[in-house]
C-alpha cells in the first residue's frame, strides 16, 4: 500500500493518477480548459520554490561567504516572513474554497483533497518549526556571543527538510488539482 503521508510519500497514490493519465503536465497549458486563474495558481506554487530556493541561497551565502549579517538577517525576515504567511494563506483559501469544490466534482478524488488537507495540517507544524528556527537564528544574529554560523546552518536544515515536503505537496497538489479543473472545465 502506497505511503500516505507527507513525510513518507513519493508521488500520488495511483488511484489519485486517473484524470493525470488523462491530462498530463506536458498538455495543461495547451488545454482550452487552462485558464488564468489556473495558470496564476501555477505561478504561486512556482513563486513558492523560488522564495524558499532564494532563503536557502542568501542562508548558504552567509555561512560560506561571510555574507553581510545585517543584510542577511533582513533578508531571512523579509523572505521568511512572506514565504510562511503567503502559505498560510495559499492554504486556507485551497482548503476554504478550491477543495471542496473540486472535491464535489470529482467524487472519486475526493480522497485525494482530503490527502492535501492533511499535507496543509501537517506544513503547518513544519511552518511553525521552521519559524521558530527562522526566530532563534535571528536572535542570534542580535547577540555578539552568539554561534551565528550554528543557528543559520540550523535554519539551513530546516530549509532544505522543508523543501522536499513542500515539493512533495505542490508536484502531488498540482497532479490532483489541475486534471480535475481541465476535465470540469472549472471556473472559480
Amino acid at each position: 500500500m502506497p505511503h500516505t503521508d507527507l513525510a513518507q510519500r513519493d508521488g500520488l497514490p495511483d488511484a489519485l493518477r486517473v484524470l493525470l493519465e488523462q491530462y498530463p503536465r506536458e498538455i495543461w497549458e495547451s488545454h482550452h480548459n487552462f485558464d488564468g486563474l489556473t495558470r496564476f495558481w501555477l505561478e504561486r506554487h512556482l513563486m513558492f520554490r523560488r522564495a524558499l530556493a532564494q532563503w536557502q541561497d542568501d542562508t548558504r551565502a552567509y555561512i560560506d561567504k561571510g555574507r553581510d549579517p545585517r543584510q542577511h538577517g533582513q533578508m531571512t525576515a523579509r523572505l521568511g516572513g512572506f514565504l510562511i504567511n503567503e502559505l498560510h494563506g495559499h492554504h486556507h483559501i485551497e482548503d476554504a474554497h478550491y477543495f471542496p469544490v473540486l472535491s464535489a466534482s470529482e467524487e472519486r478524488l475526493a480522497h485525494g483533497f482530503e490527502l492535501l488537507d492533511a499535507d496543509h495540517h501537517a506544513l503547518d507544524r513544519e511552518l511553525a518549526d521552521l519559524t521558530e528556527a527562522a526566530n532563534t537564528h535571528l536572535r542570534s544574529l542580535q547577540d555578539r556571543n552568539a554561534d551565528t554560523k550554528a543557528s543559520a546552518g540550523a535554519i539551513l536544515s530546516r530549509l532544505e527538510g522543508f523543501e522536499t515536503f513542500l515539493n512533495r505537496h505542490l508536484l502531488d497538489e498540482e497532479e490532483l488539482v489541475v486534471p480535475v479543473i481541465l476535465h470540469h472545465a472549472l471556473k472559480f
